[in-house]
This record gives structure tokens, sequence and C-alpha cells, in this order.
């Protein structure tokens, strides 16, 4: 039985991701990996291995272990953490999707590369930025997107490995804590308006970004996998939409909920400068088109199950 890999599991899309994959596919078909052990038992709901995705030893012997047909590569640094760690981001990001696509190569395998509205840059069109269009970042993140990009086409074109991806706005989601990306304020801001009833955000107010909401965001790669490839015509990092707020619009919809919520700004200028890079809005026709993407979640719906879901999770009163 061909079974599915996921690495960095227990990041922010893998921690939510796997379940997905194990309830649609059986938990003995899909292996999760990550570089670190997760609590409690690794096996309670399906194998778990320890992996360091740049190490392409380990990566060949699990892939033939367990005889791997599909490899969803998640393992990365986000935004500012690799600004901070430049050297560590490259080889991780780089280094990682590189040795992920050549083993991809050696056992036919299929690869899902998530992409990232950092491959963009201050040259692109801000509003509703085209499926193709110039990308030229500015963060290293950005640069290993963009290269990670093309050289996903390149091992489809070259090769013919199966590589389909898509271009993540910021995602939002109540199972992982924030993991240092740019737009984590939109998740870090519900837990500190719950506990505390105020929040001091480190973008500018009117900073506009695309956003997702995490059910949509997996759904998105599980029916980018499973499309029929002779309708892709892109295949590779699709621009995909959903939600395009401000904190102060943010703010806005969680004061509808809780009334006495107060916001303040004290602006990060590293983390400004990132998000003053990346496009207001994403033109996801091409998805629209080529797999049938719709979003399910606005703003308002998923405020409303942030709140209820990070309630239960910190027992909190409703």
């Amino acid at each position: 039985m061909k079974r599915i890999l996921v690495t960095g599991a227990l990041g922010q899309i893998g921690s939510e991701l796997v379940p997905t994959l194990r309830a649609r596919y059986g938990a003995d078909g899909v292996v999760a990996s990550d570089i670190r052990m997760p609590a409690g038992d690794p096996d309670t709901d399906g194998p778990f291995e320890v992996l360091d995705a740049t190490n392409v030893r380990q990566i060949h012997d699990l892939v033939h272990r367990y005889q791997v047909g599909t490899i969803y590569h998640l393992a990365a640094l986000l935004s500012a953490t690799s600004e901070e760690k430049p050297h560590v981001a490259w080889e991780l990001n780089m280094g990682g999707l590189y040795k992920m696509l050549e083993t991809a190569r050696s056992v036919r395998a299929a690869v899902f590369f998530p992409s990232s509205i950092a491959a963009f840059g201050p040259s692109t069109p801000r509003q509703q930025t085209p499926q193709d269009t110039v990308q030229r970042p500015t963060t290293l993140y950005g640069v290993t997107k963009v290269a990670g990009e093309l050289l996903a086409d390149y091992y489809a074109l070259r090769f013919g490995v199966d590589v389909r991806g898509l271009r993540f706005p910021g995602l939002i989601s109540h199972t992982a804590p924030p993991g240092g990306g740019t737009t984590d304020y939109a998740v870090t801001i519900f837990y500190e308006a719950l506990r505390y009833g105020r929040y001091t955000c480190f973008l500018g107010p009117e900073t506009r970004l695309d956003m997702m909401y995490m059910p949509d965001a997996i759904r998105a790669t599980v029916e980018l996998m499973e499309a029929d490839p002779a309708r892709l015509a892109h295949r590779n990092a699709f621009n995909i939409a959903a939600l395009n707020f401000t904190p102060e619009e943010l703010a806005a919809e969680i004061r509808r909920h809780l009334p006495d919520f107060q916001i303040d700004y004290d602006v990060d200028p590293v983390r400004q400068r990132i998000a003053d890079s990346w496009p207001e809005s994403l033109d996801d026709t091409a998805a629209r088109k080529e797999w049938g993407w719709r979003p399910e979640y606005g703003l308002p719906a998923m405020v409303e199950d942030m709140l209820r879901e990070l309630r239960l999770k910190l027992k909190l009163p409703g």
C-alpha cells in the first residue's frame, strides 16, 4: 500500500492536515513526521517518525520503509523567523525541498509544496495580484518560496514529478500556536482578546492582507491534490483567496462578540516592512477555473468559530 508522508506535521498546517488525511485515507496510510516528538503517545492516531527534512538519508529511508506515494512537504521556517535565521531558513526551506523532490523523483511520488504571498514583492501589483506576474520578494522567506516554485516546476517539466502547490495567504488556526509569521497577529489577537480583553498589534491598523481560515486551507490542499491533472494548466503555486481585512477591521468584528475588547498598536518595523511588501489582495481565478476552488468562511463566520473553539481550548466560560 502506498502511504502519504507529511513533513513538518506538528506545525500550523500539519497539525490539522494530518487528522484530515487520516480520516480520509486511513490512520495507517498517513505517516506524520517532524524534527521533534509530539506530546503524548505518538502512535495513538497513526505512525509518527522523527525526521530531519534536510537529511537525505533519513528521507530516503523513511520513504522506502513506508512505501510512500505522496509527500506533503510542509517543513519550513516562516517569514519573521527566516529573517532572524537566514542561513537556517535557506538550508531548510530550499535544501529540504530539493532533497524531497529528488527522493520523489526516485520513487515516482507526488509532492505538495506550499508557497505563500511572501513570494511576491514591492514591484508586484498589490491589488488583485495576478496568478502570473512579477515576483521580486525582499525577504529571504519570499526568495525561498519563489525559488521553490521554480524548482517544483522544473521537476515537473524535466522529470515528470507530479508537484502541486498553493500560494497561501496568512493562515488563522485555533489548533496550533503562532509560529513566527508576519500574519500571526490574526491568531494571537484571539488569545489576547479572550484572556485579557485587549491586544497590542505589531502591524499598523490599516495594513490590509489576504487571510484564510485553516479549514479552508486544509480543504484546498486536499482538493488540489485530488484534482484531475488534465485540468491543471498551472499545477504549482496557485493563488487562493478567502478573507481580506486590516487589524482594525478584525478588531471591530471581534467587538461584535466581546464589546469591551480594545486594540492598540506598537508597530514592529521589520514585520511591517514585510507586510508592506506583500499584496493586499490576490486574484484566484486560475484556482477557481482549473480545480473548482471556493472558500467557505467569510470574516464573521471565521471570528465566531475561532472564539468558540478557543473558549473550549482555553477552558473559558462561554
